[in-house]
């Protein structure tokens, strides 16, 4: 299993990235992507993944901290994108739901990491609430120069996530799909399996029955677990294909391994 998204960083962990990615691997977790949210994040991020054999690293500034993106911050991001580890550009996007940066602001920000993420024909990891259109219209301007992409936890409708695939990307499910009647999990059994990865966000959105707890890359396996049981197939093909999905996104298929 892969854990596609998640946020080992955190200061909720207390400096606890052994112990959560023992966790993980006694889960049957054989590899976690480690997202970076911001500078300090994105660096975190890449020492993680330079440290621990089982963690790949993406860099990027989060629209919350978009007025940050100044030419220094791009040009840092640039240079840790190099790290052979590094596997997407991210999370970015936009967030009209809580507005910390302006919306002007947060557009110019997601148009230049995007910018970035073409000339280093890297995918993208998209955030986006409450901002869909948008984001889907700015995604729409760069065409194919960006090889692909997820729109993470993603939050739409089915009729949605078919405009996102429809673009050359992907949507990722997390712990969301394990509440009862959410939008995710109605969408995750309608949307085909080769169009999805999982995810924990960890340490958000933890899954039932952890609901109420932190969240950590281990419980990846409560989201593989539930999106076979809204597609009624076995655990071994979701876990098969998804983990294939993920390789395939983030074009590492044989450092993965397997």
């Amino acid at each position: 299993m892969i854990d596609s998204h998640c946020h080992l960083d955190s200061r909720q962990y207390g400096g606890r990235h052994a112990q959560l990615l023992e966790s993980a691997q006694r889960a049957g977790v054989s590899t976690v992507v480690n997202i970076g949210a911001d500078l300090p994040s994105s660096e975190t991020s890449v020492a993680l993944a330079s440290e621990h054999a089982m963690v790949y690293a993406t860099v990027g500034i989060h629209p919350h901290d978009a007025t940050t993106l100044d030419e220094r911050a791009q040009e840092r991001l640039r240079e840790l994108a190099s790290n052979k580890k590094v596997v997407a550009i991210g999370e970015i996007g936009l967030d009209y739901y809580r507005d910390l940066s302006p919306r002007t602001v947060q557009k110019k920000a997601f148009k230049k990491q995007l910018q970035l993420a073409a000339e280093l024909k890297m995918p993208v990891v998209i955030h986006t609430r409450e901002a869909f259109l948008d984001t889907l219209d700015i995604v729409k301007d760069f065409g194919s120069s960006i090889p692909g992409g997820v729109f993470h936890c993603f939050p739409g409708n089915v009729e949605d996530a078919l405009r996102v695939i429809d673009q050359g990307f992907i949507i990722s499910v997390g712990g969301v799909i394990t509440y009862k009647g959410s939008q995710m999990s109605i969408t995750a059994t309608q949307v085909p399996l080769e169009f999805i990865i999982v995810e924990t966000d960890a340490p958000y959105l933890t899954p039932v029955p952890h609901r109420g707890q932190l969240n950590e890359p281990a419980y990846v396996r409560l989201v593989y677990d539930k999106l076979a049981q809204l597609k009624a197939v076995p655990f071994a093909e979701v876990e098969q294909v998804v983990d294939r999905n993920c390789r395939k996104l983030y074009r590492m298929i044989e450092t993965f391994g397997g």
